[in-house]
C-alpha cells in the first residue's frame, strides 16, 4: 500500500504546471552530503533576495525558501535519498517531501521549471517483485535474479557427477550407486546455495526452476530444498543450459508465470468476495460506507481495496483493517474482474467475521 500511496502522491505532482519556471525540484542520492544538497539552493536564494520581482519571481523565491526550510530538518541525507518539491502552480504553495523511499534515488537533480521533474522517483515508485532463477543440470547449475531491470546472473558452477556407464555387472551397479550418491550431494549443494542467495542474502518473492524435465524432477524429489523455497516456487520450465544463457531462457519462459503469481492472491480473494456477494449466508460488505461501518465494529476479516483508489484512502482503510487483525489485499484494476470490482463496488469490499445489521 505504501507503493500505491507513493504513486498517488506522484500523480498529484505530475498534474502541477505553472506559466513560469517557478516550480523547484531537488533530488539527492544517499551518497551525497546535506551540504552538497543545500549549496545550490542557498546560492539561488541569496541571488533572489537581492533582485526585484521582475528579475526573480516571488513565487520562485517562496519555493526556494520552502526548500531551504525543509533541508534544515536534516543533518544527513536519509538512507535512500531525499526529494523535495516546492512551488505554487495555481497560487497556493505546494510542498512534497520524500525521505522514506523503498529504493535509493540514483540521480541528482536541482532545477526550477514550469513542471516538477519526477524522473528521479519514477523507478523508485515502481512496486518491485524479484524472482530467483535456478537452472539445474547433471553437469552444473546456475543461479540468478530477475527483477524490473532484467536478469542478473549470480553464479554458475560445474558438477562432478559422471555420465552413465555402459559397462555391465557388479562394477556397473557400484558405479551407478556412486553416481546417484554424487548426484544427491550435488543437488543438496545447489539447494543450500539457493537458500543462501534467495532466503538469506537478499530474499526473493518467488523462484523459477529450470532444466531438462528428468533432471528437474530428480532435483525436486531428491534435493534437500528449504521448505520456504518450495513454497515460493512459481513454476518449472524446460531449459537447455546451466549458464547465463540458460538463466535468460528461464526468465523469458517464466515471465508470464511471475505476472500471474503477482495477481494470484488478488484473484483468489476477489473470487471469494464475488461468491460471498451472491451467497446470502455469508457476511460481506461493499462500498465505502458499508465497509467503514464494518471496520467500526471490528468485523473485517479480509479487506479488498482497488489499486484505482487514492493512496491516502488505501492507507487509511488498510491501517484500520490491520489494527483489528484483518488482512488487506490490493486488487489491480488492469484485468476484467479487477476493473469490475473498481467500478461496481467503488473499489472497496470486505469479507466479514460476522454480519453487521
Amino acid at each position: 500500500m505504501a507503493n500505491y500511496e507513493l504513486h498517488d502522491r506522484l500523480d498529484r505532482l505530475s498534474s502541477a504546471e505553472a506559466d513560469r519556471d517557478v516550480l523547484v525540484t531537488l533530488a539527492v542520492p544517499p551518497e551525497d552530503s546535506i551540504g552538497q544538497a543545500r549549496q545550490p539552493v542557498e546560492t539561488d536564494y541569496a541571488e533572489a533576495s537581492q533582485l526585484d520581482e521582475q528579475s526573480f519571481p516571488k513565487p520562485l523565491t517562496d519555493a526556494l525558501e520552502t526548500v531551504r526550510s525543509e533541508l534544515n530538518d536534516y543533518e544527513e541525507i536519509p538512507e535512500n535519498g531525499l526529494a523535495i518539491y516546492a512551488g505554487a502552480p495555481d497560487g497556493d504553495l505546494v510542498t512534497a517531501v520524500f525521505d522514506d523511499l523503498p529504493m535509493a534515488i540514483d540521480e541528482s537533480i536541482y532545477e526550477h521549471g514550469n513542471e516538477f521533474d519526477l524522473s528521479p522517483l519514477e523507478d523508485v515508485a515502481e512496486p518491485d517483485s524479484t524472482s530467483g532463477l535456478l537452472v539445474v543440470e547433471r553437469g552444473g547449475a546456475a543461479l540468478g535474479r530477475l527483477d524490473e531491470t532484467g536478469v542478473k546472473p549470480i553464479d554458475t558452477f560445474d558438477s562432478d557427477v559422471p555420465g552413465k556407464s555402459s559397462a555391465g555387472g557388479q562394477s556397473a551397479e557400484r558405479f551407478e550407486r556412486d553416481r546417484e550418491r554424487q548426484k544427491r550431494e550435488f543437488f543438496d549443494e545447489v539447494a543450500e546455495r539457493a537458500a543462501l542467495e534467495f532466503l538469506e542474502s537478499d530474499p526473493v518473492d518467488g523462484v523459477l526452476l529450470g532444466g531438462t524435465t528428468g533432471t528437474v524432477e530428480d532435483f525436486r524429489e531428491e534435493a534437500d530444498l528449504d521448505h520456504r523455497l518450495e513454497d515460493r516456487l512459481v513454476g518449472e520450465f524446460a531449459v537447455e543450459y546451466a549458464s547465463e544463457q540458460g538463466l535468460r531462457q528461464l526468465a523469458e519462459k517464466g515471465r508470464s508465470a511471475v505476472d500471474e503469481r503477482d495477481r494470484r492472491d488478488a484473484r483468489e480473494a476477489l473470487e471469494d468476495f464475488f461468491e460471498a456477494v451472491r451467497d446470502d449466508d455469508r457476511a460481506v460488505a461493499y462500498g465505502t460506507d458499508e465497509v467503514d461501518d464494518a471496520l467500526e465494529y471490528d468485523a473485517v476479516d479480509t479487506l479488498l481495496l482497488s489499486a484505482a483508489l487514492e493512496g491516502q484512502q488505501l492507507r487509511t482503510f488498510g491501517d484500520r483493517a490491520t489494527e483489528q487483525g484483518g488482512d488487506t489485499v490490493v486488487v489491480p484494476d488492469d484485468f476484467p474482474d479487477g476493473n469490475r470490482f473498481a467500478e461496481a463496488f467503488d473499489g472497496v469490499g470486505a469479507l466479514l467475521r460476522f454480519a453487521i445489521d
